[in-house]
């Protein structure tokens, strides 16, 4: 009779923290789900195709066009259910190989890039421009100006002082100071309609609102001051990426509800509220 160990005491010692890690796609879903947001929030959000979305979500990277591109899309949807990208993108790294060499290839496009900048108006142009045009005209006067005086000294008559201009006088009415949140909401409250105004007071959120008809109004990243005006004949739909950072005025009245920070809200409004559908 053997006394040593048994087969099940010989076996290899195995890691069990990487098997109890669920897969990069599953921890995705999961924190979607958890979050309130479907596939076409996500979308929406990041700029992600649907597509994609679904073939990461079931742990299938073929359709991102390569590793690097992977792992942005993984940072970019971790970011949108409020998930911790490091984690997901050093278990992307240990199931393809690592991370590669830096290239030179173009930047990754991150949540945040919504929309493209605006350029602004090439303002060195305009003001040659208009220093070409002002000693054009200075110039002609004086040509002119020298003619005239000519003229009169031979004829031997006394040139005429124009009078001056009288001044403009200044009015007595001083700038109208700024006015708060609340009073242009109510000033843009019109009866027939609902009304809503989102602000960004204590951060930047995500926002979506919709009309009636289900068309999109908006759908971007508000940043911290920013503020949005929304009307239709009948409802406004929104989705509220973190409505702990947003301030709501509904029909011209400011809405108390106590949202927490990170918080996901979807809300309607019509004609007959603030109230919350």
């Amino acid at each position: 009779m053997s006394i040593g160990n048994s087969p099940e005491d010989e076996r290899p010692f195995e890691d069990v923290s990487q098997e109890a890690r669920p897969p990069i796609g599953r921890a995705l879903q999961q924190a979607r789900i958890a979050a309130g947001l479907t596939v076409d929030d996500v979308s929406t959000a990041t700029r992600v195709r649907i597509a994609i979305i679904h073939a990461i979500e079931a742990d299938d990277f073929a359709a991102c066009g390569g590793d690097v591109y992977a792992r942005g899309h993984i940072r970019t949807l971790a970011r949108a259910v409020h998930l911790d990208p490091a984690p997901l993108i050093e278990q992307f790294d240990a199931a393809h190989g690592g991370r590669p060499a830096p290239t030179s290839a173009a930047p990754l496009f991150e949540a945040e890039r919504i929309r493209p900048e605006r350029r602004g108006p090439n303002w060195t142009a305009a003001m040659v421009a208009a220093i070409v045009a002002v000693i054009g005209f200075v110039g002609f006067t004086a040509v002119k100006g020298g003619g005239e005086g000519t003229t009169d000294v031979a004829d031997g008559t006394t040139p005429t002082t124009s009078a001056p201009a009288s001044p403009t006088p200044k009015s007595d009415k001083t700038a109208d100071e700024t006015p708060d949140p609340s009073d242009s909401a109510i000033a843009a409250a019109p009866q027939d309609k609902v009304t809503v105004q989102v602000s960004a007071t204590d951060g930047k959120s995500w926002i979506s609102a919709k009309d009636h008809n289900g068309r999109l109004l908006f759908d971007g990243l508000l940043k911290q001051g920013d503020s949005k005006t929304f009307q239709d004949s009948e409802k406004i739909n929104l989705v509220l990426g973190d409505a702990g950072a947003i301030q709501l005025y509904v029909n011209g009245k400011k809405i108390e509800d106590d949202w927490q920070p990170g918080a996901v809200e979807r809300l309607t409004y019509t004609k007959g509220d603030p109230q919350a559908g």
